[in-house]
């Protein structure tokens, strides 16, 4: 079978200090993989390169039939607006909106009107057991509240592929499970692959597959947990 979303070689530095060095890695349609590894070896460089939300010194990004590596910031703009989705640690929800607004937002980018957005918007909050939090800002939420509007909004769209950097890393224990069982429920239901970077054994026992990365490599023991977990 031929893998949704697949990258061969990369290579990422910030000036001198080398982030990833000839990175292989693919995924498969439905899976959730999980990329582990000791703070400092490259597992959010590979999910931002993966995202394209940055481009890789050297390598390829495949997703289905693209090169989405060599495609303008535009394109992969529009990619993760429609096929991907992205969650971070601590959310991102835009301080100004209301939760129904924040989950709106792909939406409204993706030229939908207000009034069908909301609507929808309101689906994704009550999947997560927040909607009675519609109108309320970031603000006045508790920090698992946030991150569950903040996991509505990463699905949203429906994408084929959800990148969750560290998604209950600000969250405690429980807190952090119920939500990426939450996640994870969902993102089974509608096929959506996910490739989960963390640093929490705990958490990467939820995958089907784990991809351990140590100093920017692939590390071939899969031990990649051991150091700074």
């Amino acid at each position: 079978m031929t893998p949704l979303l697949q990258a061969h070689g990369l290579v990422k530095s910030y000036g001198q200090t080398p982030a990833l060095r000839g990175v292989d890695i693919e995924i498969g349609e439905g899976e959730l993989v999980a990329v582990t590894g000791p703070s400092g070896c490259g597992k959010s460089t590979l999910l931002h390169c993966l995202a394209g939300i940055l481009r890789a010194d050297a390598g390829s990004v495949r997703y289905r039939d693209r090169e989405i590596g060599t495609e303008s910031e535009a394109a992969r703009a529009k990619l993760r607006r429609t096929e991907f989705g992205v969650l971070f640690q601590f959310g991102q929800l835009v301080p100004e909106l209301t939760a129904a607004e924040n989950v709106a937002l792909p939406l409204l980018l993706g030229g939908w009107t207000r009034r069908e957005a909301r609507r929808v918007a309101l689906l994704w909050l009550g999947r997560f057991g927040v909607e009675e939090l519609a109108d309320v800002r970031p603000g006045a939420m508790s920090g698992g509240q946030q991150q569950r509007c903040a996991v509505a909004r990463s699905l949203v769209s429906e994408p084929r592929v959800l990148f969750a950097d560290e998604p209950t890393g600000a969250l405690d224990v429980l807190t952090g499970e119920q939500v990426l069982t939450e996640l994870m429920q969902v993102a089974r239901l509608q096929g959506t692959a996910i490739v989960l970077v963390t640093h929490d054994a705990r958490i990467a026992a939820y995958a089907d597959r784990e991809v351990a990365l140590r100093d920017g490599a692939v590390d071939p023991t899969g031990l990649g947990l051991g150091i700074g977990s």
